[in-house]
């Protein structure tokens, strides 16, 4: 094994790691907001609930993306 294979696998490691700790912290902040929302305005939930789901999709496409990238940069490896 050589360093460019070694650093190609830290970059895969690292590309999941901060791809799936940014969006996790995110996706709890949202849902948190969004429970306190409709906690405070209950005949506004379903407006509330549609919009968190829209917004964790997203986020969890960003989460989607680092795996992709891990994913070629793995296939360079082989």
């Amino acid at each position: 094994m050589d360093i460019g294979t070694g650093l190609i696998g830290l970059g895969a490691a690292l590309s999941v790691a901060i791809a799936t700790i940014a969006p996790g912290l995110g996706q709890g902040n949202a849902a948190g907001k969004a429970m306190d929302a409709i906690a405070r305005q209950p005949e506004a939930a379903g407006e509330i609930r549609t919009s968190l789901i829209i917004s964790l999709a997203f986020m969890e496409a960003l989460t989607i993306y680092g795996l992709l990238i891990a994913f070629l940069l793995l296939g360079k490896i082989a």
